[in-house]
């Protein structure tokens, strides 16, 4: 028979309780670790203030390192009848270990617990996501430099405008990657709190220690007050969110790039036949389906922060069941995101480059900029200088100078990209990955 930590013997109709359960159980499995790692931080601080005895702190710990194991192994499920992943794990204790089971749930709520487990599986995608970053972000840097000499031209409303360069066009989007990082690195910090202790919201009776459980999980310090804690849930995720939806906007638009500078009116990459599918009708094409779903996926995750947002913005302060839809938003993100960067990644180190773009006379224009500058420079004022252009463009006398010679920071001879891996190492070094899983790791390792 299963079990509800707010059970008081009242039946509920079957309906209704799966209504209120809906997709939670299925969630909650993606929590299970995160549920397990959280009770052992809790257990042992609830033997240092006094309310468990240190043996049963010992059967209590070994039997999650057991339950932890079996998550690990893929085994772990919410039996039927039984509500949540906390119910589950308190279940199987009291069945291993009798009554001492039932003491890991004194000096905290559902409420917290769901918190705390929301931030410690955050942690862990977060890290997920800037490791596929730091991989798409090197692919990006490598094909700069190794492209930075090939010319393309640049656009503005989609007309041709002036010269750009493959170094510029992959470099633009790895530091686009930097401050997608800043923000990750910011909800990182929102995340990486400790609520354990503020129980349903208010606090408990009971001489807690939240230092020690923020010790002990590695997290970087406390929600110190007990409403906001509670208060912080949607907003963590929502925080989170909109670094997710930063990281896939930078994506969308690559892919949207990539998109139509493969297609023959362009002409400006090739992608990988693996990368494209073809017509049941049409023998020649090369359709770019990879970069299509993944700009669409993209475009779908920059949605999600106003999805958060309009679950959470009408609540007052205090619990709400509301927040349990969240889960359900807020979790595959993670995957979707991630499937999203990893095959960007294959796509940009595989894509073919043309080369001789802009030896084709239709581009003949874009070095307008690059003679009037040069007159310019030879003392013809300005508005003259682009007046002879023009003027000899509407001609049709005007002969492009390919050679340019830009040195300026973050030109198209002086890429900087140095300092744009420099700003992106930065970043990733104020992430305190290690004090977090070191932490985690501690505990769930027998001593």
């Amino acid at each position: 028979m299963g079990q509800k930590l707010w059970d008081k013997g009242t039946s509920v109709n079957q309906d209704i309780e799966q209504f209120t359960i809906g997709k939670d159980q299925e969630m909650d499995l993606f929590l299970a670790k995160a549920d397990v790692i959280g009770s052992m931080a809790h257990i042992s601080m609830l033997a240092s203030i006094g309310l468990l005895k240190n043996e049963e702190l010992e059967l209590l710990l070994t039997e999650l390192r057991n339950i932890y194991g079996i998550i690990e192994k893929g085994d772990f499920v919410i039996e039927k009848g039984v509500e949540d992943v906390h119910s589950q794990v308190e279940l199987l204790l009291t069945r291993k270990i009798g009554d001492a089971g039932k003491k890991i749930h004194s000096g905290r709520s559902r409420n917290d617990q769901i918190l705390v487990d929301l931030k410690l599986y955050t942690r862990s995608r977060i890290f997920e996501i800037t490791q596929a970053v730091q991989a798409l972000f090197g692919t990006l840097q490598a094909q700069s430099e190794r492209y930075k000499e090939v010319l393309l031209p640049g656009y503005t409303h989609l007309q041709i405008a002036m010269p750009s360069s493959f170094g510029l066009w992959f470099g633009a989007y790895a530091e686009s990657l930097t401050d997608d990082m800043q923000l990750l690195l910011a909800a990182w910090k929102i995340c990486n709190r400790n609520p354990l202790g503020s129980a349903a919201g208010y606090g408990s009776s009971f001489p807690l220690n939240r230092q020690k459980t923020t010790d002990l999980l590695g997290f970087d310090g406390l929600n110190y007050n007990v409403v906001y804690a509670q208060m912080g849930r949607g907003k963590m995720e929502r925080s989170v969110a909109y670094a997710l939806a930063s990281l896939a906007g930078t994506i969308s638009k690559l892919a949207y790039d990539a998109c139509l500078f493969s297609s023959q009116n362009f002409g400006f990459i090739q992608l990988a036949d693996e990368f494209t599918t073809g017509s049941s009708i049409m023998p020649h094409k090369k359709n770019p389906d990879v970069f299509e779903l993944t700009r669409a996926k993209c475009n779908k995750l920059q949605a999600l922060p106003n999805d958060i947002l309009l679950i959470t913005n009408n609540l007052p302060s205090g619990y709400f069941r509301d927040l349990q839809i969240i889960k359900e938003l807020f979790i595959p993100a993670f995957d979707e995101l991630l499937a999203c960067i990893k095959i960007t990644t294959q796509m940009m180190q595989q894509v073919k480059i043309n080369e001789t773009i802009l030896s084709d006379s239709k581009y003949n224009l874009i070095f307008s900029v690059e003679e009037v500058n040069r007159l310019t420079l030879e003392g013809i004022p300005f508005r003259d200088a682009y007046k002879q252009v023009a003027d000899s463009i509407e001609k049709n006398t005007f002969k492009p100078e390919k050679n340019i010679h830009h040195t300026h920071e973050g030109s198209i001879g002086n890429l900087c990209n140095k300092e744009i891996n420099a700003l992106m190492e930065n970043t990733l070094n104020a992430f305190t990955f290690k004090k977090a899983f070191d932490a985690e790791q501690k505990l769930v390792t027998p001593l």
